[in-house]
């Protein structure tokens, strides 16, 4: 007499990180759902069935479970029409050892067994949990790992000046051969017509006006998918945010560092700061001040002569004047740093008189930001030892040369937190 055996409905998962390959006839989904359906085929005897339900997810990460297939599944799971899943590698369900536990413990509430086709475990046994979570923790130690190398593969180009992906800016194209920026004469034009608008008009108010009033727009892209991105008329954050790129003029911005770009200039460096000064200075957040902030040109570049640790800018306000500052963090601290503040007026602008004979009258503030290895200033002595990138030194002392010096001397330290 044929026992009777409890069939057992499978429902076979597959999972890739990307979209690449999925084009084809014959893809690595495809592989996975036939190694899982001959799995399941070779238990028949036991009573295994494939369900014929599809849950692929092609081009989604294993970091996370926002994935359409996995929530169509679980979905399938919570109205009890699934008894077993089924899946290729364990990776391929998650790669997070804290959503795979959440899993685990839904498929247990719902009496879900789990089976890998190339990994031999059994959930139901200690051990076999075991071996899972050891499984698993390599698998989200590989991808941690991948996104480590990816980032800094990112990082190391950024460095170089090269254009690593994003939306295209209007202005340039992206060359298909080598994915770096090339300049579209049309659209080039556009822009340099752009800067000059807001050169005269001074606000980004008045040269939004006048930029839509020339009938100019947005860049005109197609995706990779095909999908078409019409020009559209400027808004204020539209305008700004291309006013403030860099790479107009020939630079790199990456986790707030500006690095020299591989891609052709289209607007002058001093034009480009000019516009951006402007705007600066006459934003909302500025109307009615006499004396704006000032930029810290030195900020993260220059050390305390006393203690080693990089300055920080701070500022403080005396009968409604704006006073900025290059202070040590050790120094509000009791009997710590004896390092005095050095203005940043006197301090900047010495540094820049040193670096002109070197670099150019006219070189940039991120070009010479880029050529300072490293600034150590010695407040007791006013002492200044600025290394270049190139290994050279200039030192010189601090000459009190404005009444910033004064303000130097009988400086307070205040008691708001120091902004850089």
């Amino acid at each position: 007499m044929q026992e009777n055996r409890r069939s057992l409905r499978c429902a076979i998962y597959t999972r890739k990180s990307t979209e690449e390959g999925l084009e084809q006839q014959f893809n690595t989904l495809q592989a996975q759902r036939e190694a899982a359906e001959a799995y399941v085929r070779s238990q028949h005897l036991s009573g295994w069935t494939a369900l014929p339900d599809v849950f692929d997810d092609g081009g989604f990460t294993g970091a996370n479970m926002d994935r359409p297939a996995l929530k169509q599944l679980l979905a399938a799971i919570e109205e009890r029409r699934v008894d077993c899943v089924v899946v290729y590698k364990v990776d391929r369900l998650s790669r997070s050892l804290l959503d795979f536990a959440r899993l685990m413990a839904l498929f247990d509430r719902y009496g879900v067994s789990f089976v890998s086709v190339t990994q031999e475990f059994n959930t139901t046994t200690s051990l076999g949990r075991l071996t899972l979570n050891i499984l698993l923790s390599f698998a989200q130690f590989e991808r941690e790992i991948i996104s480590e190398r990816t980032r800094d593969k990112l990082s190391a180009a950024r460095r170089k000046g090269k254009w690593i992906g994003g939306i295209p800016v209007l202005g340039y194209d992206v060359d298909l051969r080598g994915g770096r920026l090339v300049v579209n004469q049309k659209e080039a034009e556009q822009v340099k017509e752009i800067f000059a608008i807001s050169d005269k008009a001074g606000t980004l108010s008045a040269s939004l006006q006048e930029v839509n009033a020339h009938g100019l727009r947005t860049k005109c892209w197609t995706s990779r998918g095909g999908r078409e991105h019409s020009g559209k008329p400027f808004c204020k954050s539209s305008l700004g945010a291309l006013l403030r790129n860099v790479l107009y003029k020939g630079c790199i911005s990456h986790k707030g560092a500006i690095y020299p770009g591989e891609q052709q200039v289209l607007v002058d460096t001093r034009l480009w700061e000019r516009v951006n000064r402007k705007l600066e200075l006459r934003s909302a957040s500025q109307v009615g001040r006499e004396h704006p902030r000032q930029e810290a040109f030195l900020q993260n570049l220059i050390r305390c002569g006393e203690c080693g640790t990089t300055l920080v800018a701070t500022h403080t306000k005396r009968r409604a004047k704006r006073h900025s500052y290059y202070i040590c963090p050790k120094a509000k601290r009791q009997h710590g740093c004896k390092q005095p503040p050095g203005a940043m007026e006197d301090l900047d602008a010495s540094i820049r008189a040193r670096l002109e004979p070197a670099l150019g009258a006219n070189a940039s503030t991120v070009v010479m930001q880029q050529s300072i290895g490293q600034i150590v200033y010695a407040g007791k002595t006013r002492q200044v030892v600025i290394t270049l990138q190139d290994g050279s030194r200039i030192e010189y002392s601090l000459l009190a040369t404005s009444t910033k010096a004064s303000d130097a001397a009988s400086y307070t330290r205040p008691a708001r937190k120091a902004v850089g």
